[in-house]
């Protein structure tokens, strides 16, 4: 979109924060970047200039205004409706490979040289993995130094800077302060936590935002022990690279409060973004529901409740199980069988709270479990164990960055996988907001109740005119049925 000048500065002017994250204002006279909803008086045309990322704006020279700190703008949906290699790239960015992995290891997840990746990020984003990365590095320790009392040596590595210096020079150049600067300012507003290891800090996204199917979906469908409802939040563990996490999710007006309990910082960046996929908040609900609302049948359901999100997971792994444990079976079945997995088989955790109990066990620890001791039919058993055999020997990925088809193609492979099951997981572990489920009973009982054609195929050829946002439907139409999913827990 930067290169549509005359749109970007119509969004400029109108202050419109619908266009957070798709593109940055820069500003000649000034070298400040902002978001378009930046609330100071925009600049003069002739001193306009667009970039299609903070980093593309940081490598030209322009430091982040302090006012609207495009730093924390939503993230593009552009990222999350497509599973080409770009997008799959900023995806794992996002996840904080570069800082594990490096620009190699980003290049092998994707399956191309290290010099391909560099060019497709640069034409389409005007910076490379690296820039990308510093850009999302400098943002983690801004977040790292305005929420916590770490000492700043921690901040930068728990950042992911290789040094003190690459840190103060970052910080210094990107927001135009020192680091103790940057912490003195924030100290005005908000004290920071005085917890060790807890994070506080706010997820923003596009209006509208409708919590109820979001997080009722995920409070109806909690597993005991690692997740819960709670005072209002959304409460989960998380397996992260240097240790493990507890999150609490509570919706607000104009953001998601998150609070992050670490057993390692280093861990803050992928815990944001994980936390973020889970609620689907870098997508563009307005492209969405005016999609959908194209369909006179299904526009009345967008009326009544716009900006439904897909809710998703934290790990692929982790959901393609339960969505196996779930075949069949009613959501309160499915939770207990979930419930004895771990604890036979999840990593116990201590939790101040006292509401979670374990972490999800991994599909390493379910890959030697005896299937004699699971309380399923046999041919379910086969299907769970297949699963985690091919998860836990790599043969089959489930991450942000699968390709989609790839993916769906491997799991029709394994026994027991049939459409629904394969959408499901294509639904809410990779995110494509395609995904669509017409053999779903809720869905085919509100097509027959809304008029639409209630047979799987006549139904997949009338959603046609619903792509590339069926996944985004499927949210609706489960409204239709009065489910403990489609409301926010009290």
């Amino acid at each position: 979109m930067y290169t549509d000048t005359e749109r970007c500065v119509r969004a400029v002017q109108s202050k419109d924060a619908r266009f957070d994250g798709w593109f940055f204002t820069a500003v000649l006279t000034t070298r400040i970047y902002c978001r378009p909803s930046c609330p100071v008086v925009p600049p003069k045309v002739e001193n306009m200039t667009f970039y299609p990322s903070a980093a593309a704006c940081q490598q030209a020279g322009f430091r982040a205004c302090k006012r609207c700190r495009p730093d924390t703008s939503p993230g593009s949906p552009e990222w999350n409706a497509r599973a080409d290699s770009v997008a799959r790239a900023m995806r794992l960015i996002g996840d904080g490979v570069v800082d594990r992995e490096g620009v190699p290891g980003l290049a092998a997840r994707l399956g191309y040289s290290a010099r391909q990746i560099e060019r497709q990020l640069l034409a389409e984003l005007g910076a490379g993995p690296l820039a990308l990365a510093r850009a999302q590095r400098a943002q983690t320790a801004r977040l790292l130094i305005e929420t916590t009392e770490l000492p700043m040596a921690d901040v930068a590595f728990a950042a992911g800077f290789s040094s003190i210096r690459a840190f103060n020079d970052t910080v210094r150049e990107v927001f135009a302060l020192a680091p103790s600067e940057l912490r003195t300012r924030a100290a005005r507003s908000a004290k920071p936590s005085a917890t060790p290891g807890v994070i506080t800090l706010r997820l923003p996204y596009r209006a509208p935002l409708n919590p109820s199917n979001l997080f009722g979906h995920l409070a109806a469908t909690a597993v005991p022990g690692v997740e819960e409802w709670r005072d209002g939040a959304y409460r989960r563990t998380l397996t992260l690279p240097y240790g493990h996490g507890i999150v609490a999710l509570t919706p607000r007006p104009d953001h998601i409060a998150c609070r992050l309990s670490l057993t390692d910082p280093r861990d803050l960046t992928l815990a944001i973004s994980r936390c973020r996929w889970l609620l689907d908040l870098d997508a563009d609900p307005v492209a969405v529901d005016d999609q959908l609302r194209s369909d006179p049948l299904l526009a009345p359901l967008v009326d009544k409740a716009p900006g439904r999100r897909v809710p998703r997971t934290v790990d692929g792994a982790e959901f393609a199980v339960r969505a196996v444990l779930g075949q069949q079976v009613s959501t309160a079945a499915a939770r207990t069988h979930a419930a004895r997995l771990v604890t036979a088989h999840g990593v116990p955790v201590d939790d101040p709270e006292g509401g979670l109990t374990h972490l999800f066990p991994t599909p390493e620890a379910l890959a030697g479990l005896d299937p004699e001791q699971l309380a399923l039919p046999r041919s379910r058993r086969t299907t769970l164990t297949t699963l985690v055999g091919a998860l836990a020997e790599g043969s089959l990925q489930l991450g942000t960055d699968t390709e989609w088809e790839t993916a769906r193609a491997a799991l029709i492979s394994l026994p027991g996988f049939g459409p629904w099951t394969v959408e499901v997981i294509a639904m809410r572990a990779l995110g494509d907001p395609d995904a669509f489920l017409p053999t779903d009973l809720g869905i085919r009982r509100a097509a027959e109740e809304l008029g639409l054609p209630s047979t799987p195929a006549a139904l997949t050829a009338r959603a046609a005119a619903w792509r590339p946002w069926r996944a985004y439907a499927v949210q609706y139409l489960w409204t239709v049925d009065d489910h403990p999913i489609n409301h926010l827990p009290l």
